[in-house]
């Protein structure tokens, strides 16, 4: 054992002994408690697009209703905290493992975002009150201390990048035991933790174990201060596309008819434009199914479609029988053939797009933003093109391209390029299909590893 690490007796080695605040944590929080009126008005100001962050207040301040404190529910929570919609569903195996080996338990699943909390609610919503999803509070002792003595976790579980130092050492603290599971770190973030110093390597020390997706990952935590590391593999490997989503992704599928359909899935902010100006130069003979990642984004994107000229049909007009937008068609049955652009406007039916593609490109590549994670898509057989930026998933990306279910493209026109040669190919796009799916199978049984590591803590 590292005398650096825990260097006294603890009698349970799953909570790492708490200290005296150091001047760096001190001043990480009156840096809080002074841009509390900026994030205040920040919240307020984002409410504008995104009605949720005007709603539930309260709890990003760390107050919470008495229903359902310790004292008035006495079954034993696990603290799950998974910041926005792609934590949310990357957790969504280990919730459901937990829930099944821990049937006393409650899960207590918290969240930044409300688009996380709107994903969590479809996903568990039928496990009733054993998941009670609640804002995080800001990261300042008092508030997160609230959190903790109002629910009183028996353990901490912190998904994929989300090591919060006041929450950490609160948790230190109370004795409860932190872990970060499906762990990722990229170079990039590592050198943002690294020039922070004293601050994120006594949140690193603070953490009982991290279980991390990747060897490389693995590596990074251990120079972050993170003992010990486990490589448990990625747990989002072990989601199974719920049938639902399969029939409704065959459903669109039969209404687009037999033309190819390109997705564009979880686009960013400058993205779209990129994609179709590139398609003015290099049309692909395919509808284009543009998704992004943001819902605020919506009405945003669809007005960039109709300034290129392209025929749009929106996703949310195939449940109505009338639109007033003039480049809208909403035909219910069957999209006509001079509709170039379906608008996904719509939360939580990713599997559904992914199914009821030919072809898929992750967004939050052409731009320096990191890329998104592509295995949603190997899962249902979706052949996937990323661009050039996907170090917030290098090693996954790169697994992918090796097993011959994804291609790389420097920019949108050698996107747009090669996807008209894969679409054009039925063999190739058969091939990379296959390759998909089975790359999907290969990697899958981290959750099981996971909640081997979680079961001492919670004895």
């Amino acid at each position: 054992m590292n005398p650096k690490l825990n260097p006294t007796p603890n009698p349970n080695p799953g909570v790492k002994p708490p200290g005296a605040p150091s001047l760096r944590r001190s001043l990480y929080s009156l840096a809080w408690w002074l841009a509390l009126p900026l994030v205040a008005a920040r919240l307020w100001w984002r409410g504008r697009r995104e009605p949720g962050y005007r709603q539930h207040v309260g709890e990003r301040f760390g107050f919470y209703g008495p229903a359902e404190s310790a004292e008035a529910v006495p079954a034993p929570v696990m603290l799950v905290h998974a910041v926005s919609v792609g934590e949310t569903r990357a957790a969504a195996p280990l919730v459901e493992a937990l829930l099944l080996a821990w049937p006393q338990h409650r899960i207590l699943l918290t969240h930044m975002t409300p688009t996380g909390r709107a994903t969590g609610q479809a996903l568990f919503a039928r496990h009733g009150a054993r998941v009670v999803q609640r804002y995080l509070p800001y990261d300042t002792g008092w508030m997160v201390g609230r959190l903790l003595r109002h629910y009183r976790p028996q353990a901490c579980l912190l998904i994929e990048t989300e090591v919060w130092p006041n929450l950490v050492a609160c948790c230190n603290r109370d004795g409860i035991p932190v872990a970060l599971v499906n762990a990722r770190l990229s170079e990039r973030s590592l050198a943002r933790g690294e020039r922070l110093g004293g601050l994120i390597d006594a949140a690193a020390r603070g953490l009982a174990w991290a279980a991390a997706q990747t060897p490389a990952d693995a590596a990074r935590l251990e120079r972050l201060g993170v003992r010990p590391v486990t490589v448990t593999g990625s747990i989002k490997f072990d989601v199974l596309p719920p049938d639902e989503q399969r029939a409704l992704g065959a459903a669109w599928r039969k209404r687009f008819g037999t033309r190819r359909v390109l997705l564009c899935a979880s686009t960013r902010d400058g993205e779209e434009a990129l994609i179709l100006a590139a398609l003015k130069a290099i049309p692909v003979d395919a509808l284009l199914l543009i998704v992004p990642r943001h819902p605020q984004r919506f009405d945003a994107v669809a007005a960039l479609v109709a300034a290129h000229g392209l025929t749009m049909v929106r996703r949310s007009a195939f449940d109505t029988e009338a639109n007033t937008e003039s480049n809208t068609d909403t035909d219910t049955s069957a999209l006509p053939a001079h509709v170039q652009v379906v608008l996904g406007d719509s939360m939580g039916e990713m599997y559904a797009y992914f199914a009821a593609a030919d072809l898929a490109f992750i967004g939050g590549s052409l731009l320096p933003v990191g890329g998104q994670n592509l295995i949603e898509a190997c899962a249902v057989g979706t052949p996937v093109i990323v661009g050039p930026h996907t170090f917030n998933f290098a090693a996954v990306t790169e697994e992918a391209i090796a097993a011959g279910a994804a291609l790389r493209a420097d920019d949108a026109a050698a996107m747009l390029a090669s996807a008209q040669a894969v679409l054009g190919d039925e063999a190739v796009r058969g091939a990379m299909s296959g390759a998909a799916r089975g790359f999907a199978a290969q990697h899958r049984g981290a959750t099981a590893r996971t909640v081997a590591l979680i079961a001492p803590l919670l004895r």
